[in-house]
């Protein structure tokens, strides 16, 4: 199964997943690990990557269809390509539009983020070397409920 899976959800930002397929793998999991906040994308992926959105349109699915009682879910807000790379500077903006929930990472935080994202040597292109340098998601996450 777990071949399967990789087949038909490859980790490309061009590639949309099949909705039912995610969805129903979303929901077996909410289930079997009875969990109450699934934290997902919102419907620009953030950075208008197809995973992510496909994530976020099975977990819509899920919600719509199914109703599922006693879980909420919290979208990542996707943001402008300006808001998005100014870092810290983010904070202030963040907290002055509405949102259900708002995350200020410590610079602590900050740091183990960008440490974690290292780890992973063949997701470092170039660009996301500038995201380590200047995006307001290794600091401020603004999120709403769906």
């Amino acid at each position: 199964i777990a071949l399967l899976i990789f087949r038909d959800l490859p980790d490309n930002p061009a590639v949309e997943w099949d909705t039912q397929l995610l969805a129903t793998l979303v929901l077996k999991h909410i289930e079997a690990k009875n969990i109450n906040l699934v934290v997902t994308f919102d419907a620009g992926g953030v950075s208008g990557h197809a995973n992510h959105v496909s994530l976020y349109t099975a977990v819509r699915y899920i919600f719509i269809l199914f109703l599922c009682v006693g879980c909420r879910v919290l979208v990542l807000e996707s943001v402008n390509l300006f808001r998005k790379y100014i870092s810290f500077l983010d904070v202030l903006i963040s907290c002055l539009l509405p949102r259900d929930a708002l995350f200020i990472l410590t610079e602590e935080e900050t740091e183990q983020a960008k440490r974690a994202m290292r780890c992973h040597r063949s997701q470092l292109l170039w660009f996301r070397q500038l995201y380590l340098l200047f995006s307001r998601y290794l600091v401020v996450n603004s999120l709403r409920l769906l």
